[in-house]
């Protein structure tokens, strides 16, 4: 499909669905007697939540999460169960960071950033020594970028074993951070903007990354909500995986032929598996019909018994299954006796949809597919 050889790291599979948990541990680690007994505090749009409401619950140290108030309910759930104090502050990362950091002067707790501190830097960078034990060979891995401290770290562990290996970064092009910085050469800020890989919705990226994308990374790259979504479809139904928006975009730049990968052995990194499930069945319905598995057709009957019967019946010798039907007797521009019945069928491919919308019409039905 990629004309690559690729491998896929599943950082989905931790026990909080991401890698997140790796640098939160690895920072929660190194607090002394004091700063334990303080407590810690920290701002997530879900992953990195989980990561520190786990490790410090699991170490007996108490935590307070501020999370967007956009934030997937599975993600808030799922900290609330680790044992954390969520609070819902904000319609961005910004707002729910400066709350955090409010929390933390005040109560004197440790912030525990998502990605601009050292250690977390470090333990992110485990995902790359492990890429290189199970894999030594890998010609190029492709890493999602945030705050880009998972590339950061990545790229450290990896050139230094490495130096000839490639390290690219994929971004949304809703909030390309990372790349925008690093075209102006230093850090910028950037507009909050909904995208489908919230957990990589950054307006600013971390100082200690930007300054180790510059020297170490190759390059970033940017996909759109279109092609993330068909990625996590794919990872869904090829690899029996499911992925997050944000932990599909490293496939998503390889099927969109964003990187010079043909050829070569390639990691992807599928950063996490936090979906809402209402949103995975939204891509699922959308990718249904973006490959011609689903189709909807409106057909005008004459309101008489039979006509739908009738209707059904050609229907099921085109070999179409209904999932779903309607009538609309009031707002139509029709003639008083006539209705239109909306059906959403369960089809093979497009040629199918033209074949389904061929014979419809061979017998005489007026209808349009949609």
């Amino acid at each position: 499909m990629t004309g690559a050889k690729v491998y896929l790291k599943l950082e989905n599979l931790q026990m909080t669905g991401s890698y997140k948990e790796r640098g939160a541990l690895n920072r929660i680690a190194r607090l002394d007697d004091d700063e334990r007994a303080r407590g810690v505090v920290a701002s997530s749009a879900g992953n990195h939540a989980q990561g520190v409401a786990y490790h410090a619950t699991r170490l007996g140290i108490r935590s307070t999460i501020v999370m967007p108030t956009y934030t997937p309910l599975i993600k808030v759930t799922s900290t609330r169960r680790y044992g954390a104090d969520v609070i819902l502050h904000g319609d961005s990362y910004d707002a729910a960071y400066a709350e955090a950091r409010r929390i933390a002067d005040e109560t004197g707790a440790v912030f525990v950033h998502p990605f601009d501190d050292p250690a977390i830097v470090a333990g992110q960078g485990t995902v790359g020594l492990e890429l290189l034990e199970q894999n030594p060979y890998l010609d190029a891995v492709v890493v999602p970028v945030g705050g880009g401290g998972l590339i950061a770290g990545m790229a450290i562990a990896l050139k230094a074993i490495n130096p000839r290996i490639r390290v690219y970064g994929v971004e949304s092009a809703a909030m390309p951070g990372m790349k925008r910085s690093l075209e102006a050469g230093h850090v910028v800020s950037i507009a909050a903007q909904r995208t489908l890989a919230e957990g990589i919705a950054v307006r600013r990226v971390g100082d200690i990354a930007f300054d180790i994308c510059r020297q170490s990374v190759d390059d970033i790259v940017t996909v759109d909500d279109e092609e993330i979504a068909s990625a996590v479809l794919t990872l869904l139904e090829v690899e029996k995986t499911v992925a997050e928006g944000a932990g599909a975009v490293a496939l998503a730049a390889l099927m969109a032929e964003r990187l010079p990968v043909k050829g070569k052995k390639v990691a992807l990194v599928l950063t996490g598996g936090n979906i809402d499930v209402t949103v995975l069945a939204r891509i699922i319905q959308r990718g249904l019909v973006k490959d011609g598995r689903m189709g909807r057709f409106e057909v005008a009957l004459p309101d008489v018994p039979g006509a739908l019967a009738r209707l059904t019946d050609v229907v099921a010798r085109a070999g179409a299954n209904i999932m779903h039907i309607t009538h609309n007797r009031a707002f139509i521009r029709g003639p008083l006796g006539e209705t239109i019945v909306t059906l959403e069928l369960e089809t093979r491919s497009h040629d199918h949809i033209t074949e389904i919308l061929g014979v419809l019409t061979g017998e005489g039905f007026n209808v349009t597919a949609s």
